[in-house]
């Protein structure tokens, strides 16, 4: 068994803004609530390669990995993989956005196995991913939500 996840919301915001915030990997970890740094280790074109590292969880392990991402502006879309899969067998990520009354549609699926030795199986990742995904995703409407208000409060602002 494999596991497979897909998450969304929709964010009351313009696209460009969206795109730019939750593409500025550098920025993640004000983002996110869950990334504590991001190194970014090359570029190249569309993509980048780069080490994530979280917060220490519950037990004070510090979890981190290289993945390597690669935007698509034109189609809206943004390919992930872990490098270094750590506990994964494998990790795939796809995140799509689409543009709908309301707002930009964010959709995240994730595609993965854990190794046989991992300490959690398919089924307990995929619900971890699951409860996280849609804490995070609610975090970041938060934040570019508030980004886009504040930008346009700015623009009407008087000088």
């Amino acid at each position: 068994m494999a596991g497979h996840t897909e998450n969304s919301i929709t964010i009351d915001a313009p696209l460009d803004l969206v795109w730019d915030m939750t593409n500025d990997i550098e920025s993640w970890p004000q983002l996110f609530s869950e990334y504590a740094s991001v190194e970014v280790l090359s570029r190249e074109g569309d993509s980048t390669t780069f080490r994530l590292t979280m917060h220490p969880d519950e037990n004070g392990k510090v979890w981190s990995w290289v993945s390597e991402r690669t935007v698509d502006r034109d189609k809206l879309t943004v390919r992930a993989r872990r490098v270094e899969t750590g506990p994964f067998a494998h990790m795939n990520i796809l995140w799509e956005y689409t543009e709908m009354p309301g707002g930009i549609h964010m959709r995240w699926v994730q595609d993965f196995a854990m190794k046989p030795d991992a300490p959690v199986d398919d089924e307990w990742m995929t619900d971890n991913i699951n409860r996280n995904s849609l804490t995070q995703m609610a975090l970041i409407r938060d934040k570019v939500e508030q980004a886009a208000r504040d930008h346009k409060d700015a623009a009407v602002m008087p000088r």
